[in-house]
């Protein structure tokens, strides 16, 4: 009986310095290892992903080569994905699960504005930093939103660029403006038709028509009726742009169609029923994304080879989109480097960020201001000029 109450006093005296030691040092080394959760938020499918799937493409890019190089300190990143299927709906549902079940350490997305009109509130209410694409000026505020970032330009900035494109540089004044029935479309033409007035242009035509609708010749013979000398369509649907595009062309009707960058996408290019009938067409793009005197700016074109040599494919999408995935987790990686993964660390330093070289854009925040993207990056491209998911500027631009 001695021996062994002496083997469990020796014991007990083992288990109780095992506890205190355990106490003085510091969590597993495993759990510094463990993946930094990403919640990321495409539209891959649906009316509305043609911005996703070019999106992703360089999104997945980035997250690979990243991690191939070892990650951040040691930690891979990892891409918990939930496709929103271009449904509002859907995106409100994956949001609880990425930020209190994933415990994802920022949202990358959703990618679409109508999907980001209804989830930004909740990643907000959740307190998990949040960076997205998407224009809906509404969408940035740093008194509701504390913690979202735009890495792309706002509804206005866009605007601006096509109303300027139609009025001054083309010189037309009777102007019809078409959008589908999205939070996005309804936006658009909410925000541009005003702009358009106040530059003197007469807005002969405006409507909000479901992008589902098979025949849209009786919108485009009310434009046509109207006098409109210019047809600005604000849609990321492929379908519901090829439709106007294959309208004006059936009609005959050689009036230019100026608006949303899809029109140059690869998607609506194959749903064209003639290819003449991307001629006089001028889509929203960016500076750093398009051909000056049939050259890329050097890391767009550093861009695209790396594409090349992985064999990603970017000829039926855009290369800007593309290029605002992989800057996207290349900004999401940089910050996790530089401020590790609490949320108040991680906007700290986006707020911080300045004239950040992305390839589809330069990006500066303050904490008064998380819209950073440059007015003089938004430029109209030509979209007949396609190559490599790029285009020449449109007529009328300075190189």
């Amino acid at each position: 009986m001695s021996l062994r109450r002496r083997q469990v006093l020796a014991g007990s005296a083992a288990t109780a310095t095992a506890l205190a030691a355990a106490g003085s040092f510091p969590a597993p080394a495993i759990a510094q290892s463990d993946p930094i959760k990403i919640g990321y938020l495409p539209a891959l499918t649906g009316p509305s992903s043609s911005t996703g799937i070019g999106i992703n493409r360089g999104t997945q890019l980035a997250v690979e080569e990243i991690n191939a190089a070892g990650g951040i300190k040691g930690r891979k990143l990892e891409l918990v994905s939930r496709d929103t299927q271009s449904d509002p709906t859907k995106a409100v549902n994956a949001v609880a699960e990425l930020t209190q079940r994933q415990k994802a350490s920022i949202i990358w997305g959703p990618l679409n504005s109508g999907e980001a009109l209804a989830a930004t509130p909740l990643i907000a209410r959740d307190k998990v930093p949040m960076l997205h694409p998407c224009w809906v000026d509404e969408l940035i505020d740093v008194k509701k939103y504390p913690m979202s970032f735009r890495i792309a330009p706002t509804n206005t900035q866009v605007g601006k660029g096509a109303n300027h494109y139609v009025v001054n540089v083309l010189k037309l004044k009777k102007v019809a403006v078409i959008s589908d029935t999205t939070g996005y479309g309804t936006a658009s033409v909410n925000t541009y038709v005003p702009m358009l007035k106040a530059m003197g242009a007469e807005v002969v035509y405006s409507n909000h028509v479901d992008a589902a609708n098979p025949d849209l010749k009786p919108e485009l013979l009310r434009m046509q009726n109207a006098g409109a000398l210019a047809i600005m369509p604000w849609s990321v649907n492929a379908g519901f742009l090829s439709r106007i595009l294959n309208t004006r062309g059936a009609m005959a009707w050689d009036v230019p169609v100026v608006g949303q960058t899809t029109l140059g996408s690869g998607q609506t290019k194959a749903l064209l029923d003639k290819p003449e009938n991307w001629n006089k067409v001028y889509s929203n793009n960016f500076r750093n994304c398009c051909y000056v005197g049939g050259k890329l700016p050097e890391r767009a074109a550093a861009f695209v080879e790396r594409l090349k040599k992985n064999k990603i494919e970017f000829g039926d999408t855009l290369l800007w989109w593309v290029a605002l995935g992989w800057d996207g987790a290349q900004m999401i990686a940089d910050t996790f480097k530089a401020a590790g993964t609490k949320p108040a660390d991680v906007v700290a330093h986006m707020n911080k960020v300045k004239s950040w070289p992305g390839v589809y854009g330069t990006v500066t925040w303050t904490p008064e201001q998380h819209n950073g993207f440059p007015d003089q990056e938004v430029v109209m491209a030509e979209v007949n000029s396609l190559k490599d998911g790029a285009f020449n500027l449109a007529p009328g631009y300075a190189s």
